[in-house]
């Protein structure tokens, strides 16, 4: 099987985990550390294009999951991420961690925010190394081994 098709048939399998478990994931802690997750993942190249914003605008009006929070406070959440990225990526990225580790408490949630992180890195077709390892790095913030997301 191509990476590709690896990679669709794994965001697709994490998107069914998720649905699986909306009803567990209404708190903020998930709300924020979502938001936070995906733009991480959006920034993760040092850049923000367009496209980016996109595939994340698409997720916040068409996931199921995240339909259990307001569209227009999330994209102000995602935003305000991007914010503090894009203004200094290292200190932006220790603000946008602090983000993530809310939903540490909680294993459902954590493993529900790296799985949200893989859909947004894969939306492309692409999830490079730079989404992979901040997807890692998040995943060690939220005490889940990465292994057990083939990171």
């Amino acid at each position: 099987m191509a990476l590709w098709d690896r990679l669709k048939e794994s965001a697709s399998t994490m998107q069914t985990q998720l649905v699986a478990k909306k009803n567990d994931l209404k708190s903020g802690a998930f709300r924020d550390a979502s938001m936070a997750m995906c733009a991480l993942v959006a920034a993760a190249d040092g850049t923000i294009d367009p496209s980016e914003r996109q595939r994340v605008a698409q997720l916040i009006g068409t996931n199921e999951v995240l339909q259990n929070f307001d569209a227009m406070d999330l994209q102000r959440r995602f935003d305000d991420n991007l914010g503090k990225l894009t203004a200094d990526f290292a200190f932006g990225k220790v603000s946008v961690l602090q983000e993530i580790a809310k939903a540490k408490k909680k294993p459902a949630e954590a493993r529900a925010v790296i799985q949200i992180g893989i859909v947004i890195g894969g939306a492309d077709g692409d999830f490079d190394k730079t989404e992979q390892a901040v997807v890692r790095e998040a995943c060690f913030t939220l005490d889940l081994p990465p292994h057990e997301f083939d990171l």
